[in-house]
Parts: C-alpha cells; structure tokens; sequence
C-alpha cells in the first residue's frame, strides 16, 4: 500500500505469514486489492494461490509488474491497474487484502455483491469494531447489519502501527468473513439492503420516522404495507436497537 493512497506497507513479515496462511489459499484463485510492494503477494504466492491483484497506484503496479515478471509470465498472477471501489474486478474465489481504510466500507459493501468464499481482509480496529457490533447494540450499523446478515464474521488478530511504514496513527484489525445464508428469510434482497440504508440515514429517529423519510429509497407503497404491519414496538425503537429478524421482518413486509 502506497501512503499517498491512504496506503501504509504491511512491513511485519510474521504478520504477512499469519494472514496468507490465515486460510487455505493452495490451488485458489485470490483477490488482493492494493498489493503495495508485494509483500503479502509473495507469500501468497508461496502457498500456491493464483493471485490477482488490483492496484490503484501507477508506480506501484508498474513496479510490481517488473518485481512479479515471471510469476505475470507463467499466470500464476495478474494486476489490474484501477481503483477496486469502481473498476471491473478480475476472476476470484477467495479474497486476501491490506484494505485502504478510506475505501473500506465501499469496498466491502461491493465485496458482498460481488460474492466470494471466504475472506481475510485487514482494516482499521475501529472499523472492524463497528462491522463486528452485535445488532441490538449502540455500535450497530448499516455496515454492522450487511457483513453479519450475508457472513460469519470474526476477529482474527490485531495489528501495532509499528506493522506497517509508514506508520499509521491506528491500530489495524484482521477480519474473517464466511459467507452463508441469512438466518431469518429475505424475501426480496435488493429491498432488504435499501431499508437497512434507510433505517441507519436516520439512526436517532424511531423506526416509524425513519420510514416515513425513507422517500427515494423506498418505495412509498411500501413504506405503507410496513407501517402498517408492523408492530408498535418495532414502530417505537430507534434502528440501534433491532435485531437482524427485525430487519427482515420490516423487509418481508414490502413485499406482500
């Protein structure tokens, strides 16, 4: 990663072990977004995953292309020149990153479009604090509700700001996402995600407000089946406070 990037290099080799073999990566194709100097590639690519990196950083990813020349030559990598929050994503099973920590929740948000098996992705503590906040809790948010609706998520390691030159001002968290199946029905997910949108714009207002100025989110239709199916309970609390059947519950009932 590249400090004029709001990149800082992962320097820390037995922290660059821990993550490549944080999980099996042998015979996979992985996804790594801002490769840097290549320190995690390399491990990566001892492990004998196929790599393709994207890299948002011209010198960087012209630097890498003369550092990882025979790798490049035989396959077993590839570098897209482009920023990962908006340019096409190369094939991928698996996803291994050092994330920018300005770009981490969009990011992540399109990782969960986009699909994987399983990831391992570096972020700033406090924002692996927010994404990992139980629903139900005051630390719970759109980002919280998303990752933990489509994935098990959990901490694996944190990291000092001595990891990494330069050395960022914050500590930094290795997180491990699991894809699965949402535990309570979603009935339409597109609708699901806009009322989580909706919900979390609004967070201090009750539910009943937020929905109510949920216009150009919602459609207003359905802001009436849920308004009125919706129990004044659900009604009278703030999107903080719901847990993730609640959430399904508001969304289901858009669609009937």
């Amino acid at each position: 990663m590249s400090a004029r990037n709001d990149q800082h290099f992962l320097v820390d080799r037995r922290a660059v072990e821990r993550i490549a073999g944080a999980i099996e990566v042998a015979g996979r194709t992985v996804l790594e977004i801002g490769p840097g100097k290549g320190i995690l590639t390399r491990a990566l690519l001892d492990r004998g995953a196929k790599v393709n990196a994207v890299e948002i950083d011209p010198s960087l990813a012209e630097c890498l292309a003369l550092d990882f020349e025979e790798e490049i030559r035989s396959g077993r990598l590839s570098i897209t020149r482009g920023d990962a929050i908006r340019c096409p994503l190369p094939p991928f099973e698996v996803v291994v990153s050092n994330l920018p920590y300005s770009a981490s929740s969009k990011i992540t948000f399109r990782l969960l479009d986009a699909g994987f098996s399983e990831a391992v992705l570096m972020y700033q503590s406090e924002f692996a604090d927010r994404m990992l906040a139980h629903p139900g809790t005051p630390d719970c948010g759109r980002l919280s509700l998303m990752v933990q609706t489509y994935c098990a998520a959990g901490r694996l390691f944190d990291l000092p700001p001595q990891a990494f030159s330069p050395q960022p001002r914050v500590r930094s968290t290795v997180v491990h996402l699991i894809p699965r199946d949402p535990l309570f029905p979603i009935h339409d997910r597109r609708l699901y995600a806009d009322v989580v949108r909706a919900l979390f714009s609004h967070r201090r207002k009750t539910v009943r407000n937020c929905l109510k100025s949920a216009a150009g989110m919602i459609a207003p239709h359905q802001v009436e089946l849920m308004l009125a199916g919706l129990p004044e309970d659900i009604l009278s609390s703030r999107p903080e406070a719901l847990y993730l059947e609640d959430f399904a519950t508001i969304a289901n009932l858009g669609c009937t």
